[in-house]
């Protein structure tokens, strides 16, 4: 019966961090992103920043960075 329990407690706690997690990805979202680059400091192009307001990279740069993060898991 324990382990059911802690099974259930262990579902229930993940459950939670996974909305946390949905939550904090979508407050993200809908904050406004930047005008500039955070990398490059270039422009970001306008049809990005309309496709993704919250964007704080160009897409050069956030490519390159998605890149990095990928390869140091």
């Amino acid at each position: 019966m324990t382990i059911e329990l802690n099974y259930d407690q262990a579902e229930e706690l993940a459950a939670k961090e996974r909305q946390a997690g949905i939550r904090r990805l979508q407050a993200a979202l809908e904050r406004d992103g930047s005008c500039d680059c955070q990398d490059c400091d270039h422009q970001i192009e306008p049809a990005r920043r309309e496709a993704m307001p919250s964007a704080i990279r160009c897409i050069a740069c956030q490519t390159r960075f998605e890149k990095r993060t990928r390869r140091n898991r």
